[in-house]
């Protein structure tokens, strides 16, 4: 029977027609695709992949494939008698032992790192991808652009570690967000994969030796693993009006310089299924289906209103169907010695997530989307109160809202000179890294003695100011910021204090090892319990804007950290979610007293910033200059 036959008797029969007509229409329909990767899609992904590196004449090579929250879903090598491997450079003739800057490993992290970079960073509204990252986290925005500020999400590559506690490590798949091996990845050849406009995952591969980034992007690149990444994307592309298509500043962000014309392959071809290997602590071999975003398996689910009422909120679960990070009292200190309580923590919380329903999304579209973020509250040790997200939130940000807090708690502390001194120096892999005391003594002398004691009240945005190779940021030739490098020996892979905290964890889990529960650095542990109480960087030290700390009176209690679609937007949500939460309880909460923000220091002549707002930041409204007298 036609649809045209059918549609004039339901004019005849009414609406009991019309509906069974409709159940019937539904069931002629074939069945929505599942927004998840299988194992079908997997082998067809590597062998887009393989086709294309053959076509290439690429020889051997690693080929990994991620679920949206990270977990592997097999990495493939094309000879696995002979693993490949790779060697980390900036390209800047960094010597080896600076940092990450010549370390040689199997190319299968590599590739891990770039396709969890690929599923990180993008969403519905925006699709990025590892040559994104690397235009985004280096010394200028953009690279090569003298006097140009740092990029946008400055540092980012340091999240996601092996060693935080808030990402998960293991070879069983489970809930995310899951770690990678080297961080996100600035080196082209990790793109993300779509399913009906939703991300699934990304492909991430390592054939060209050199794990590094793009200096200049005046040009378009014929790029190997970008070439081979691209082939294996095809039928998984993201939606058009999304790659390409997105500005920072009047900044288009490059997706990519190549595209599906590009590539030599025409077609899949067969997978041999003993080239999947194992990978200590991402997966056991061979290849498996990936996880259903939104799933209580996926470990990244919709709240239902049970922590979070009246808002669309998205948490993380543990596995079991439980709220990961329910809203809770602070351990340290606790709420009868003026800690954050539980109601304080899922105010903050949820005030913020107002914010960014509100607010319009600087990096997603269509333009007037809402912005997409996770928000987080820690207590005095670093301990989570709580944590939610906006539905659509790119992963990568759940790692950094809590980066985000923690530094802003960190460098707020009356300990934080102290806690740096006391970490000794070490030798790892070698690289010899002198005591972070060093970031402390430069402090002093750079800010001003004592500026690590508890006198100032400091904003991500501020430590940011100061991590920098120039100071003032972009300033090229400048000397660089106390908690950065001279730029001679600087690089996204030796970037001064940020990685200095975490590069002995990064190379002890090299062998897949899983962290201890306390997390990254060698830092102090938190004092309160439990006995796994976070270290006072548990997953690493953040440097781009989005955390404030949180005060009652003038008493440091804890901090607020958001990441999601904009750097201003997360000042914003952080900042104003914190103040109208104060308002809303009329308990004492709120953002520091103004006299003990950064942004009343003058340091080399300029102000260090605090925050940074929209000017005039919601859809639907034409409130301006949101944070002002705050």
């Amino acid at each position: 029977m036609t649809r045209s036959r059918l549609f004039r008797r339901v004019r005849s029969r009414g609406l009991v027609s019309a509906i069974l007509i409709a159940l019937l229409l539904q069931a002629m329909m074939p069945p929505a695709r599942a927004q998840n990767l299988s194992v079908t899609d997997v082998d067809r992904i590597v062998g887009r992949a393989a086709a294309e590196a053959a076509a290439q004449g690429a020889g051997n090579g690693a080929i990994a494939v991620v679920d949206r929250v990270g977990n592997v879903l097999g990495v493939y090598l094309i000879d696995p008698n002979h693993p490949p491997v790779m060697t980390i450079s900036s390209g800047r003739g960094i010597a080896s032992g600076n940092g990450l800057e010549g370390l040689q490993l199997p190319a299968a992290f590599g590739a891990i790192a770039k396709a969890i970079t690929g599923a990180y960073l993008s969403s519905a509204g925006n699709a990025f991808s590892t040559r994104t990252a690397s235009q985004i986290v280096q010394e200028n925005f953009n690279p090569g652009e003298l006097g140009a500020p740092g990029g946008p999400l400055f540092g980012v590559q340091f999240s996601q570690l092996p060693c935080s506690d808030i990402t998960a490590a293991g070879e069983v798949s489970g809930g995310g967000p899951r770690r990678s091996p080297l961080g996100l990845s600035a080196d082209p050849g990790g793109l993300p994969l779509y399913i009906n406009g939703q991300v699934v995952g990304g492909v991430g591969v390592m054939f060209d030796g050199i794990y590094g980034l793009d200096l200049d992007i005046d040009n378009y690149d014929s790029n190997l693993d970008e070439l081979v990444a691209m082939a294996a994307s095809q039928g998984y592309t993201p939606p058009s009006a999304i790659a390409n298509r997105i500005t920072v500043n009047g900044k288009l962000l490059r997706f990519a310089d190549v595209d599906g014309n590009s590539i030599k392959s025409t077609a899949s071809q067969a997978v041999n299924a003993a080239n999947y290997i194992a990978v200590a602590g991402y997966t056991p071999g061979g290849r498996r289906d990936g996880a259903i975003f939104g799933s209580t398996a996926s470990g990244v689910r919709p709240d239902g209103g049970v922590d979070y009422p009246g808002l669309n909120a998205w948490v993380l679960d543990d596995g079991t169907g439980n709220n990961r990070y329910a809203p809770r009292d602070s351990l340290v200190p606790t709420p009868t010695a003026g800690g954050i309580s539980q109601e304080e923590a899922q105010t903050i919380v949820a005030q913020g997530l107002k914010i960014a329903f509100a607010a319009r999304g600087q990096i997603r579209l269509p333009l007037g989307s809402f912005a997409q973020v996770t928000a987080s509250v820690v207590d005095g040790d670093g301990n989570v109160l709580a944590l939610a997200r906006t539905p659509d939130q790119p992963i990568f940000g759940i790692d950094v809202a809590v980066q985000k807090a923690r530094s802003v708690l960190f460098f707020s502390r009356a300990s934080a000179a102290a806690d740096l001194r006391a970490v000794p120096a070490m030798s790892v892999a070698g690289v010899n890294i002198p005591s972070p005391g060093r970031y402390a003594d430069a402090m002093d002398s750079f800010v001003g003695q004592g500026a690590l004691e508890g006198h100032v009240a400091y904003g991500d945005r501020s430590i940011g100011n100061l991590a920098r190779p120039f100071y003032p940021d972009g300033i090229n030739g400048m000397p660089s910021g106390p908690l950065s490098l001279p730029f001679t020996t600087w690089s996204p892979f030796n970037d001064g204090l940020q990685l200095d905290l975490v590069l002995p964890d990064i190379v002890a889990r090299i062998d897949g090892s899983v962290s201890p529960a306390s997390g990254c650095t060698a830092l102090p542990q938190g004092s309160g319990p439990p006995a796994s109480a976070p270290r006072r960087l548990a997953n690493g030290l953040q440097i781009f804007p989005g955390g404030v700390p949180i005060y009652r009176g003038n008493t440091l209690i804890g901090a607020v950290g958001v990441s999601g679609d904009g750097i201003d937007q997360d000042d914003m949500v952080a900042f104003l979610g914190l103040y109208n939460a104060g308002v809303v309880l009329n308990s004492g909460i709120g953002n520091a007293p103004p006299l003990m923000r950064a942004d009343r220091l003058k340091v080399g002549g300029i102000y260090l910033r605090y925050v940074s707002c929209p000017v005039a930041p919601f859809n639907k409204s034409t409130a301006e200059n949101v944070c002002a007298g705050k």
